[in-house]
This record gives structure tokens, C-alpha cells and sequence, in this order.
């Protein structure tokens, strides 16, 4: 924290209380930025990316969760900016799908294919149509139409990956209705996960039969907490266990920040290549906790800001993001996460990037 604010907080008789968001991303040094790192131009070249792509299908033909988040960050985007022409463009892309039985509409009967009902949540809290909600809702009632033992939802796998896809739809579903079964719901499974995957050093591993620190499963548990966090509130009895498995995660990501500002395809393996969706999840897990007071704005804003810097050294001219690790199935094999394919403008590495640009915007007003 500079000590001008510093000397304002002692001056006032604060010190030692939580420091307001605003204040904090200040201190951080994320409220100016170069001209080709600025949040606004960065994150509308990557929704311009987005319209400009045919969708990106699984092999049954439906619509893939990589889009459904990048197009979701898109949306976030466009709510911050208040940029009306933009999401008129991204509602107009989604507007087929409204269409009964359209082929491109997963089934939600899978962690990733429920995630989709994000998008029609977003869209009904930025326009109001309730046919929207509706769409969304069903997406995340049915995640939890038949319950497992311990109350999870019968999707559950215990994969990383999961804690982002759930807890995104079913926060979406609280902020469209305001009903708490949402947060309850996506709040016992992230805590479950915790218990489950969360390792002494803070990491967790990709699944229980794949110990390894994937970078990108990580980053889905990263962002996954950060956003259930912003809408928990102190009384709810799941905050304070995720709130501290979330901290003990930043600290142990902060300590194995390249000098770059970026992180490894494996975590703790120094030998690997250096993996950018992860560390776009990460920069953005690193962001909304500075904003939000949870993280120490002296050590994690430099560090978020590092990493956004070296985030855009990494963008083609095109707004497509380098060195982003293919979809990666679980796996009891070190080998298998090092031999990965990269690709370049892939949208498991579009998606953060447009969730980071979004963040430091700050947040939307509803």
C-alpha cells in the first residue's frame, strides 16, 4: 500500500480495518495502464475476436463450455462498459438458440454442458426478457433435479474444473432471482472440492486419481472461488472455510509466479513451459481479491499487474493469446499434462482473459 493512503487510513483512525476496494485497487497500481494493456481496448478486442469466429461445437454438435464462458465474458464486458451496440451484437449471436429444440443446445446432464445456462442468465440480467431466465434457470435447476448423498449435485466428478462451471451457473441463477438455494448450492460443493482436492500447499490436484498441480484446473478453482466469494455474504457458514481456502491458494500461486509474471503448465515443476489460460485465471483470481479487500493490495497487485503485462506481451495482432494448453482430460501420467498441445487464440485461453479485462473495469452496477 503507498503510504499516502497509508498515513489517510491512520489519519482517519482506520487502521487495521478492511480497506475499501476502491482504495485498494489504487494502491495496487491497477488503475492506469500503457494504451495497449488498457482493460477497455484489451478486453473489446477480444469480444471483436469472438463475433468475428464461427461457434466452436463439441463432437455432438453442441455448443462448447470454452465458448459459453468466453462469450460470457464478452457479456460481462459489455454490462461494465455500458457499451449498448456491443451487446446488442453478442445478444443477436445468441438469439438462434432461443429457438425450441435448437440443435446447438447442450443437454444439461454434464458439468460442461450445464454451464451453458450462463449465458441466458447474463443476457436476462442485462435486458430483461424473461424468456431468458427461464432458459437459464432450467439449466440450473436441473443440475440439482437429482441430488447425490451429502446433497451435491449428480454431476459431481471431483474434478478442479468443476468449481468454476457450477459455481458460475448457479451464481448466475442467485443474481437473477435473489434466491439463496443457489448460493447454498454452489457454496456445499466448493467446500466439498476443498476438502476433497485442496493439498497442504495450497494447490489442488487436477482430479483424486491425478495428482498433479495443472495449471489450468488450478485456475478454474481460482476463478470458480473468486466469483462465488464476491456474492457470499460474511454470514453464510460456508464463506469463511472458502475464503481461507482461497487465500491459501493465492499465497501459494504468488509464490510460484514466474519472473515473467506468468505460471507453468505444472505448477511446481520449474522445467515446464510456461501455460497462459491458467495465468489469465489466475491474474483475474489475483484482481477481484484486491478489489474485493480479501488479498493484501502491497503483495497481490503488483503481482496481478505483472501478470496482465506479460498477458498482453502474449496477444497476436488479431487479439488471439499464445502458449494456451488444449483441452486436457484428468490423467495419473506427469508426462501426459507435459506433452500437451499448444495453441494459439484457443478459447480456454480467450475466455480470462476477457473475465481479467472485465475485473478491472471493476464491478458491474446492477
Amino acid at each position: 500500500m503507498k503510504g499516502s493512503t497509508r498515513r489517510q487510513l491512520l489519519q482517519a483512525g482506520l487502521a487495521g480495518l478492511t480497506v475499501a476496494p476502491g482504495v485498494q485497487a489504487a494502491a495496487a497500481g491497477l488503475g492506469a495502464w500503457p494504451q495497449d494493456a488498457a482493460p477497455q481496448r484489451v478486453g473489446t478486442r477480444l469480444a471483436e475476436n469472438l463475433l468475428r469466429r464461427e461457434h466452436f461445437l463439441y463432437p455432438n454438435q453442441t455448443l462448447h463450455y470454452a465458448e459459453v464462458v468466453t462469450w460470457l465474458g464478452a457479456l460481462q464486458l459489455a454490462g461494465r462498459l455500458k457499451d449498448t451496440a456491443l451487446l446488442t451484437r453478442l445478444a443477436q449471436r445468441f438469439a438462434p438458440l432461443m429457438a425450441p429444440g435448437h440443435p446447438l443446445v447442450p443437454p444439461a446432464n454434464h458439468v460442461d454442458f450445464s454451464v451453458f445456462g450462463v449465458l441466458p442468465l447474463e443476457l436476462y440480467r442485462q435486458t430483461g426478457d424473461a424468456r431468458l431466465r427461464m432458459l437459464g434457470l432450467s439449466f440450473a435447476d436441473a443440475q440439482w433435479d437429482r441430488p447425490v448423498p451429502g446433497g451435491l449435485t449428480n454431476q459431481t466428478r471431483f474434478w478442479v474444473d468443476d468449481i468454476y462451471m457450477i459455481t458460475a451457473l448457479q451464481g448466475a441463477a442467485y443474481r437473477a432471482t435473489g434466491d439463496t438455494k443457489y448460493l447454498d448450492r454452489a457454496a456445499l460443493q466448493t467446500t466439498v472440492y476443498l476438502n476433497v482436492l485442496q493439498q497442504p500447499n495450497g494447490l489442488f490436484h487436477h482430479a483424486e486419481n491425478a495428482p498433479f498441480f495443472w495449471g489450468r484446473g488450478n485456475g478454474w478453482y481460482a476463478a470458480g472461488m473468486a466469483e462465488l466469494l464476491r456474492l457470499l455474504p460474511t454470514s453464510h457458514p460456508q464463506q469463511a472455510p472458502i475464503l481461507q481456502g482461497y487465500r491459501r491458494m493465492m499465497d501459494a500461486l504468488l509464490g510460484l509466479q514466474g519472473e515473467q509474471g506468468l505460471w507453468r503448465q505444472l505448477l511446481d515443476r520449474p522445467t515446464s513451459w510456461v501455460e497462459t489460460s491458467g495465468s489469465a485465471m489466475f491474474c483475474f483470481a489475483f484482481v477481484v481479491g484486491v478489489q474485493q479487500g480479501w488479498l493484501p493490495a502491497e503483495r497481490f497487485g503488483p503481482a496481478a499487474r505483472k501478470a496482465w503485462l506479460a498477458l498482453i506481451a502474449q496477444l497476436t495482432d488479431t487479439a488471439d493469446l499464445r502458449e494456451i494448453c488444449v483441452g486436457t482430460g484428468a490423467a495419473n501420467d506427469e508426462q501426459h499434462y507435459l506433452n500437451r498441445p499448444r495453441a494459439v487464440g484457443d478459447l480456454h485461453g480467450q475466455a480470462p482473459m476477457l473475465w481479467g479485462a472485465g475485473a478491472l473495469l471493476g464491478e458491474m452496477k446492477e
